[in-house]
C-alpha cells in the first residue's frame, strides 16, 4: 500500500513485504532506487543461492541506486564506474512507475543488463527508464544480479548459475511486491540484452522461474552456453591465478576485488586455449550459463522446443552487424585479413569455411570475419530460439535491427548494443558515446527510438508488438531502419547455412576431455 501524509507528493513511500522505502518523484514519475530483493552475497552468504530480505523497521531511503556487484572494468579497476556507491548490497531492484497506486495494475517490464556475465548494472544510466516508463505508461523494474566468479564460475561446493539465481529472486520480489507499486503481477515481461537476453533465454528455461513472467523480450541472444566439464576446467584455470582450488574452502575469504583480478589475468590467455576450450576461447570470456543439469536443466533451444515455455509469448532479434562493435573496440574495424578470417571460419562456420565462401562469393576476407563471428554468437542463436518456440508450441515475433550506427561515417554499421540507447534513448552514455560520436541524435535517430519503445511496450501490454508473428514459411520479420518495414528475414543465406545446427552446451575439448 502506499502511506498517504503530508509529504507524500514530495516524498512518496510505498510498503513493500519487508518495509517501507521511500522514493522520488521525477519528471511526472515516481522512482524508487536501490531497494534489497535479497540479502547481501557476504559471509556465510557467499557462492549460495540467494537469501531472502530481512525485514527492517521505519522507512528505508530508496531515491539512490545500491552498489554495483564486484566487476571486471578493466583498466578502470574492479570496484564499480567512478562515482558509483560502495558497500556490500549488490542485489537491489530501481522502480520507475507513473503513480505508486496499488489499483494502477500497469504491465511491468523488467529489465536484465548485459555486459558478457562480467560488467554492468543497473545504475548505468544508459538503462535510465524513465522514457519507457512515461511511454508506454507501465512499470519497469531493472536490476543488479551477481557477476563473474562470484555469479557465474564453477565453485565445487556452490550452487552453478548463481547470477540467474539472483535474477530469479528479483522476479519473485516482482510477484510478492509490484502490485504496491502500480503494477500487475500477472503482466510482467521480462527483457534484455546481450547477456541479459543469455539470461532472459535462460529463465525461459529454469523450471524455478516459471510462473514469474508472462513475456519475453530477447535482444542479441548469445550462443554461449557452458558444459559443466568446461565450466569446470575454466573454474579451476580462474581459481589456479590465485593459486588456489575452485573451491567454496578456498575461495570464501578471497576479497571480491580478487577473484576479479583473477578474471582479468585469465582472459587475454584464452584464446591461446582454443585446442582446450574450443569456441569458447577466443570470446576471452570465462563466464556464462551453465547447462548443470538441475538449476539450468537443458539449453534454451532445447527447452523452448521441448514446449517448456510454451505459455510465454517471445519476442527476440539482433542487429545486422553485432560484430562490428567488437572489432572497433579492438582497433580492428575493416582491417581483417585472410589468416584471421580463415581461423574464425574454420572454428565457427558449419559445414566449415568452404561453405562460407561459396555462401558468400563476393565477400572481402574482413566481411566474411563479420558475417560468421555475428551469426555465431549473436544471429543464429536469436532467430534458432524464436524457431525453438514455435516448435514447442510457442509464439514469437522476431526483428532486425539494420539502421547504422551514426559514428566513423557508419562503418560500425548496425553493431551490437546499438539497440540499448535507441529503447532507452540514452544516446549520451556508456557505449552510445562511441556509437554516436557523442553528437546530439538526428531526428530520424528519434524517430527511430520512440518506434522501438512503442513495439517494446505494445508487446508488454498485449502481447502483440505490431508486425506479424514468425513462422517458418513468411519468416516475417520488423526490420528497423530509417524506414522501419515488416519482410522476410533478411539473412536468408545465413539462415540457411546454419538450418539444422544445433547450439548445444560448449564441451571441453582438450586431451582430457
Amino acid at each position: 500500500m502506499t502511506i498517504t501524509g503530508p509529504m507524500e507528493s514530495a516524498e512518496p513511500v510505498v510498503r513493500t513485504g519487508c518495509g517501507a522505502v521511500r522514493g522520488r518523484n521525477e519528471d511526472g514519475l515516481t522512482v524508487f532506487r536501490g531497494i534489497p530483493f535479497a540479502q547481501p552475497p557476504v559471509g556465510d552468504a557467499r557462492f549460495a543461492a540467494p537469501r531472502r530480505v530481512r525485514p527492517w523497521d521505519g522507512i528505508r531511503d530508496a531515491r539512490a541506486f545500491g552498489p554495483p556487484p564486484p566487476q571486471d572494468l578493466g583498466a578502470a579497476g574492479t570496484a564499480g564506474p567512478p562515482g558509483a556507491p560502495a558497500g556490500e548490497d549488490w542485489l537491489t531492484v530501481n522502480v520507475w512507475t507513473p503513480g505508486p497506486d496499488p489499483a494502477g495494475r500497469r504491465p511491468v517490464m523488467v529489465w536484465i543488463h548485459g555486459g558478457a556475465y562480467k560488467m554492468g548494472h543497473s545504475g548505468n544510466p544508459a538503462y535510465d527508464a524513465r522514457r519507457i516508463a512515461a511511454d508506454g505508461d507501465l512499470v519497469v523494474v531493472t536490476l543488479n544480479y551477481r557477476l563473474g566468479m562470484e555469479g557465474f564460475a564453477h565453485i565445487e561446493g556452490a550452487p552453478a548459475n548463481r547470477g540467474l539465481l539472483d535474477q530469479v529472486a528479483a522476479l519473485v520480489w516482482v510477484q510478492e511486491n509490484i502490485a504496491a507499486f502500480g503494477g500487475d503481477p500477472d503482466q510482467v515481461t521480462v527483457f534484455g540484452e546481450s547477456a541479459g537476453a543469455g539470461s532472459v533465454a535462460s529463465l525461459l528455461a529454469m523450471p524455478r522461474a516459471a510462473g514469474l513472467f508472462r513475456r519475453a523480450v530477447a535482444q542479441s541472444v548469445p550462443g554461449t552456453f557452458f558444459s559443466p566439464r568446461l565450466a569446470a576446467d575454466i573454474g579451476a584455470a580462474l581459481a589456479g591465478e590465485l593459486g588456489l582450488r575452485p573451491t567454496v574452502e578456498d575461495l570464501t575469504e578471497v576479497t571480491p576485488d580478487r577473484l576479479v583480478r583473477a578474471g582479468q589475468a585469465l582472459a587475454p590467455k584464452m584464446p591461446g586455449n582454443v585446442p582446450r576450450w574450443g569456441q569458447a576461447a577466443p570470446t576471452v570470456t570465462p563466464y556464462a550459463p551453465v547447462v548443470d543439469g538441475e538449476f539450468l536443466p537443458v539449453t534454451p533451444w532445447q527447452a523452448l522446443a521441448s514446449g517448456a515455455a510454451r505459455d510465454v509469448e517471445l519476442l527476440v532479434g539482433h542487429n545486422r552487424d553485432e560484430n562490428r562493435l567488437f572489432s572497433a573496440m579492438a582497433g580492428k574495424l575493416g582491417a581483417i585479413g585472410e589468416d584471421r578470417a580463415s581461423a574464425a571460419l574454420r572454428l565457427y562456420a558449419p559445414g566449415g569455411e568452404a561453405a562460407y565462401r561459396a555462401a558468400f562469393p563476393e565477400a572481402s576476407a574482413n566481411d566474411l570475419y563479420e558475417r560468421v563471428q555475428t551469426d555465431w554468437l549473436f544471429a543464429m542463436p536469436s532467430l534458432h530460439l524464436a524457431e525453438a518456440h514455435l516448435t514447442g508450441g510457442g509464439r514469437a515475433h522476431v526483428y532486425e535491427l539494420t539502421w547504422p550506427a551514426p559514428a566513423f561515417d557508419g562503418a560500425l554499421g548496425a553493431c551490437h548494443a546499438l539497440d540499448i540507447p535507441l529503447l532507452f534513448g540514452t544516446f549520451r552514455e556508456s557505449l552510445a558515446l562511441l556509437q554516436f560520436g557523442g553528437a546530439e541524435p538526428s531526428e530520424e535517430a528519434l524517430a527511430l527510438s520512440s518506434r522501438f519503445r512503442a513495439d517494446w511496450t505494445a508487446f508488454a501490454r498485449t502481447g502483440d508488438p505490431g508486425w506479424p508473428a514468425y513462422d517458418t514459411e513468411r519468416r516475417l520479420v520488423r526490420v528497423f531502419d530509417a524506414e522501419s518495414t515488416v519482410a522476410p528475414y533478411p539473412e536468408e543465406t545465413s539462415r540457411r547455412l546454419w538450418e539444422g545446427h544445433e547450439f548445444t552446451p560448449l564441451p571441453l575439448v582438450g586431451p582430457e576431455a
